[in-house]
């Protein structure tokens, strides 16, 4: 029987053996293909994902179909298409800043964790294992998921792979386990998105009460990552990363991190074009100006990772750099930038005419049809749903890096506001600004979750997505992240920093074109260093070094754009006042840091901000290579 044979190759706690043993019915996925013969039964119409729930009858989930491309799943609610940013709740008694279940429910999380296993031996079950992270330094997982949830199956695979345990001369011992319980979302959770995190110095659970894959199989095993690099000194970091060759043949490797919406997954895009090969740099939302420029000829791009950049030290090199390796399979890609045809032309064509059937979230998409990436599903509002996703193998990207590759700069993006005499606010950042490492950790401590973010439900005002962005996604203590970012810095004395601004630099719409521009001109350069002439400090000491010029390909920017103070829409006084709302909300942030388990180093770096340091002051804090060359 299937059942004897899987568990055979298993060494599994007692309660899950039973699970696998005793369910209603069992298929085990070996591979992608395994998979593939869910798809078999999607006929003309959509499936429909349902649950029988007590008092409420049949409670729908999700509409699946197939299509040319693929499988398109949509959400029955506007609620369940994006990320909820509380979705997490810790289920055990280990060290946590976050918030514990019985903090919530006054009842400890193991009577609901039995309950959920007794449901789980109840169905028809599908399951697999993987390894979290990929590569040789992977957490050992196993994923349990109701079988008409298979989708989720599927797009989990897509996202960290499957190890073929038909073919694997040693038993399989998971450290990492994800259940899926769709009811209880609604018969404890008042329909609301829960993720319950149980850890054990050797073990980490995800029981799963949602069928959004964000917070479960992306987030989710992201948390267990993150987990054991607490407990063993290194981290996974929120970043997309990518080498650029120039068309000179210099090749810089930039790491770009920042909360869900600031531009990682836009970092490996090619800059999006108007029809005559111009590129829009930006719209004055006052004035109505626009303003193109001209790159004739784009760096060429070799994407590494998209969002999830793991850290081990196993693959770390003593050049003073940073070395990083993807933690993924696949890239779940948000596309709601994308509203028509030609947008993107490069990801639009890897999506139409994929090598293997891709998944789809959020792409109003009919059975048979194809799914096309701006056919966003509109919400209950009957507004587009600003979290289109679809999920690419990166095997199937062009040029993709298998390596580790070391790092030459980091990158932060933060998603900034419109700034205006008349509404001031912190969108005064410039193209871009070089940091010091010291200010950099800064950035990453408080992590602002910044102005219209698409990918999670709450977005509004100046708040924080938590330490090194990853926070959302942790179960541990932020001093420990803090500690470790720390000690990631200093131990990297070759990387240099910088910081871009998403959607807006002062009056003027800007999207993410700031950091292609960043990226095509710091590759030109063969990196983040500057003569005294062309870079000044800021009026603002969190934003470092500012540009005195800008010039590519022999296009010179305004200095408007340098520096928005200069905007006429702006001003001086508009730009101090968002100069005070951003103090205000870094002093607010780091406060809670200041304890006796921070680095002593952090303390004083935090200090140096809250005592009015200037740039040199946070220079002096950490010993890097100079920013400067020889005039």
């Amino acid at each position: 029987m299937i059942k004897n044979s899987i568990l055979n190759r298993l060494q599994l706690p007692e309660e899950v053996a039973e699970i696998l043993a005793e369910c209603k019915s069992l298929s085990w996925a070996n591979s992608i293909e395994d998979l593939r013969t869910f798809f078999d039964g999607l006929g003309d119409k959509p499936q429909v994902v349902e649950y029988d729930i007590a008092g409420k009858g049949a409670v729908q989930e999700a509409f699946v179909c197939r299509v040319k491309n693929g499988i398109s799943v949509n959400y029955c609610e506007s609620y369940m298409r994006r990320r909820d940013p509380d979705s997490m709740l810790i289920g055990d008694d280990l060290p946590t800043d976050k918030v514990r279940f019985h903090d919530v429910y006054s009842q400890d999380f193991s009577s609901l964790r039995k309950e959920t296993f007794l449901w789980l031996k109840q169905q028809d079950l599908a399951a697999f294992v993987f390894l979290s992270g990929q590569r040789d330094y992977g957490i050992p997982s196993i994923a349990l998921v109701p079988a008409n949830a298979w989708f989720f199956v599927f797009g989990l695979a897509l996202l960290q792979g499957i190890v073929d345990l038909s073919k694997s001369e040693q038993k399989f011992v998971p450290r990492c386990f994800l259940y899926v319980a769709p009811p209880f979302r609604h018969l404890r959770f008042e329909g609301k998105q829960r993720v319950v995190h149980c850890r054990t110095r050797n073990t980490y659970e995800i029981f799963s009460y949602n069928l959004y894959p964000g917070p479960s199989a992306k987030k989710g095993v992201y948390g267990a990552l993150l987990h054991f690099g607490e407990q063993e000194g290194w981290v996974t970091a929120h970043a997309a990363v990518v080498q650029v060759v120039t068309p000179y043949n210099i090749k810089v490797t930039i790491m770009h991190e920042g909360a869900s919406g600031s531009g990682k997954s836009e970092m490996n895009e090619h800059i999006h074009r108007e029809y005559d090969g111009s590129i829009l740099f930006g719209t004055n939302i006052v004035t109505g100006e626009k303003m193109h420029f001209v790159i004739p000829k784009g760096c060429n791009l070799r994407p590494v990772t998209d969002d999830m950049a793991l850290c081990h030290p196993g693959i770390q090199k003593n050049n003073g750099k940073l070395t990083v390796v993807d933690a993924e399979n696949s890239w779940f890609i948000r596309v709601d930038h994308i509203k028509g045809y030609g947008t993107d032309p490069d990801i639009e064509a890897r999506s139409i005419h994929p090598t293997e059937p891709l998944l789809f979230l959020n792409i109003d998409a009919q059975p048979n049809s194809t799914a096309l990436l701006w056919d966003h599903v509109l919400d209950e509002n009957a507004k587009p749903c600003p979290n289109p996703r679809f999920i690419l193998p990166r095997r199937t990207v062009p040029d993709v890096m298998d390596q580790p590759v070391s790092i030459d700069i980091r990158s932060f993006g933060v998603r900034t506001p419109p700034c205006t005499r008349e509404k001031p606010s912190y969108g005064i950042i410039g193209v871009f600004h070089i940091l010091p490492p010291a200010v950099a950790w800064l950035w990453r401590l408080v992590s602002p979750r910044g102005y219209d973010n698409p990918s999670i439900i709450d977005s509004e005002g100046l708040c924080s997505e938590g330490i090194g962005s990853f926070w959302p996604f942790a179960a541990g203590l932020q001093t420990n992240f803090a500690n470790l970012l720390l000690k990631q810095i200093v131990n990297s004395p070759k990387v240099q920093y910088i910081l871009c601004p998403v959607q807006h630099i002062g009056s003027w719409s800007v999207g993410f074109v700031p950091e292609w521009i960043a990226r095509e001109y710091l590759a030109r350069r063969g990196g983040a260093h500057f003569s005294s002439d062309e870079i000044s400090e800021s009026s603002v000491p969190l934003l470092g070094y500012q540009l005195e010029k800008l010039v590519v390909e022999g296009f010179s920017f305004p200095k408007y754009f340098l520096n928005p103070a200069l905007q006429p829409q702006v001003g001086r006084e508009a730009f101090d006042e968002g100069a005070r709302i951003l103090n205000d909300y870094f002093a607010r942030e780091l406060s809670p840091f200041l304890s006796d388990a921070l680095d002593p180093l952090g303390r004083k770096i935090i200090d140096c901000f809250l005592a009015g340091g200037r740039t040199a002051d946070f220079e002096s804090l950490i010993d890097h290579e100079s920013l400067l060359t020889e005039d």
